[in-house]
């Protein structure tokens, strides 16, 4: 195995937790700051993949522990989200370092799937296996990596962060199987937010080891932290809602746990926008953001209710608020992102979350999961855009982007309060606006 070839997903895969320093590529600044850079990019992509992985792993492993009809089209969606990945890395290293890559990628998910055969079964042997298989796979796999990047990232710490996304993909199954649903949906969010700190530092890594390749650009500057944060919780977002919105039409026992995820999700926005303009600010942005969620609840009840009317209403309700969201936006970002723009992407946010949500309720598995798994990834494109919008408009809050040393690239999930700082540029903005905005339209 040519392991310098095999360099960059499987870091996807162990870079976890690393606390290691990673060498910057040269980045002369001399350039107009933007998100849209070959290195940000490769971190956005990496965000998408590799989020994804663990979202849908989490509810893969659910939906096994409940024997549920759309298992198979959940865990096929689960293996496209691997094919991707090892995709990106044949277009880069060619199909031979791709296979390779997809074949280490599946063995961890196997595992997985043997923790979850072994507790439908009550076989303790099975599961206590399946977790040394896992041990020895981040061993393995740890110092692969450590040799692959020229010790750029240390062993040691790979396998402390692969042991974090195996206590938190592991703890989020167990506290779902007794039936602790609070606790398996915080699990679950630690474990989607912990992949954005692997995109970072993986990206890093590539970066530097082929700066080259990414123009000698830098995936960790402040701009491109913007795009990242809220790539994470726009997308987080979308595939929370998908998941509330199949739970509630089931009536899941899980239903108020996973709408409860979701509202936690809403309240990191809100919390961003609060330590900034104060609580009513907050309150007023947190509103505006939950109004639309409530739209989508409302279609969710009118399906269960078979009550077309009221499908027709939420949805008007929705193209409502799409339009005059969009205008508010355009306002905010002085016309850096054009309310026409937004509204088509708003409509098409709308057209993926119901389309999903139709599909699921009519037992049309693979097509819900399409859905569900476009939706999430329309979040990314968002992200691209307005955190575009808002570097350009702002650009002096993101110039200091060349780091006067190696950046800590330490993974640990208890960096929640940097993500809130980082997103404050795009959220206070919008927030700023909105007293404008509501005074002018009243």
């Amino acid at each position: 195995m040519n392991f310098k070839k095999m360099l960059v997903v499987p870091t996807a895969a162990a870079l976890l937790a690393t606390n290691a320093g990673l060498a910057q590529a040269d980045t002369h600044e001399d350039m107009m700051v933007t998100v849209d850079t070959e290195a940000a990019d490769l971190r956005s992509t990496l965000d998408h993949l590799l989020s994804e992985h663990a979202f849908l792993a989490a509810e893969t492993m659910r939906k096994g522990a409940d024997g549920a009809e759309d298992f198979e089209a959940s865990a096929a969606a689960l293996d496209m989200n691997t094919e991707e990945l090892s995709s990106t890395i044949g277009s880069v290293y060619g199909e031979e370092a791709g296979e390779q890559f997809k074949t280490m990628w599946s063995e961890h998910i196997g595992y997985f799937v043997d923790y979850v055969n072994g507790t439908a079964e009550e076989d303790e042997a099975a599961k206590e296996n399946a977790l040394n298989e896992l041990s020895q796979y981040r061993e393995d796999f740890s110092e692969f990596l450590e040799s692959a990047t020229d010790e750029r990232l240390e062993a040691g710490a790979l396998a402390d962060g692969l042991q974090m996304h195996v206590n938190q993909l592991i703890g989020a199954f167990d506290a779902y199987v007794m039936g602790d649903y609070e606790t398996a949906y915080a699990y679950e969010r630690e474990a989607i937010h912990h992949m954005y700190m692997v995109s970072k530092g993986l990206s890093v890594a590539i970066a530097d080891q082929f700066p080259e390749e990414y123009n000698n650009t830098d995936p960790a500057t402040k701009a491109a932290d913007l795009r990242s944060d809220l790539n994470y919780l726009f997308s987080e977002h979308a595939g929370l809602a998908a998941m509330a919105m199949q739970n509630g039409i089931d009536g899941a026992e899980d239903f108020e746990a996973s709408a409860e995820a979701l509202g936690n999700n809403t309240a990191d926005l809100t919390e961003a926008v609060s330590g900034v303009y104060g609580e009513e600010a907050g309150q007023q942005f947190d509103a505006m953001w939950a109004e639309h969620i409530g739209y989508f609840v409302d279609y969710v009840t009118a399906t269960a209710e078979e009550d077309t009317a009221g499908q027709e209403e939420a949805l008007d309700n929705l193209n409502m608020y799409k339009e005059e969201f969009s205008k508010f936006m355009e306002t905010a970002t002085e016309g850096n992102l054009p309310s026409e723009d937004l509204a088509e992407g708003l409509q098409m946010h709308v057209n993926q979350l119901v389309g999903a949500f139709d599909a699921y309720s009519s037992g049309d598995y693979e097509v819900a999961y399409e859905q569900t798994r476009e939706a999430y990834h329309h979040m990314f494109m968002t992200s691209e855009g307005l955190s575009g919008a808002i570097v350009t408009q702002m650009s002096d809050m993101f110039m200091s982007e060349m780091p006067e040393e190696m950046p800590n690239t330490a993974m640990a999930p208890q960096n929640n309060n940097a993500l809130l700082i980082s997103i404050i540029a795009g959220i206070a903005l919008l927030s700023a606006v909105l007293f404008r905005y509501r005074a002018r339209n009243q």
